[in-house]
């Protein structure tokens, strides 16, 4: 579980964006869905800069229920400024779930897999990437995925 954890910390540090405007949400957003229709993957993917949602896809394959998701693990990074996917590891390392914390409104929040911060360097997290529809760590993996790929072309 450390190692996870560890290694979910790291994406978040090294994932920097240089900067992050409505063009780049397109081209995020049109980049994850490219690679989610390529493997037929049934999901939903979300891109929001502060309040604001920029970009909203849903596949073949999902439904309403998805965005009720989203809006948890997105309110999950907003509130505590990490994915959703660390939130969760980090809870079940300490023995609880997430969702029962005294502080955590289980009906706002998610620390399920699939939201994760958007960072742009020197002013912080501005917003999210999220991936609803399939297993919580290959939501995860699925919006670092496309996260790496996206800078790489910067």
């Amino acid at each position: 579980m450390q190692a996870l954890i560890a290694r979910v910390q790291e994406q978040e540090r090294r994932l920097v964006l240089p900067r992050f405007t409505h063009d780049d949400a397109w081209a995020l957003g049109t980049l994850l869905v490219g690679t989610a229709r390529e493997r037929r993957l049934p999901v939903t993917v979300d891109i929001t800069r502060g309040q604001q949602q920029l970009f909203h896809a849903a596949l073949e394959g999902t439904a309403a229920h998805n965005d009720v998701w989203i809006a948890r693990k997105v309110a999950t990074v907003r509130e505590l400024g990490c994915s959703s996917f660390l939130a969760g590891l980090q809870a079940r390392a300490r023995g609880e779930v997430f969702e029962d914390a005294p502080w955590i409104d289980a009906a706002r929040m998610a620390g399920h897999g699939g939201a994760f911060p958007l960072t742009v360097a020197g002013v912080g997290v501005v917003g999210t990437l999220t991936v609803s529809g399939l297993p919580q760590a290959e939501d995860h993996a699925l919006a670092v995925e496309a996260l790496e790929a996206f800078l790489a072309q910067l």
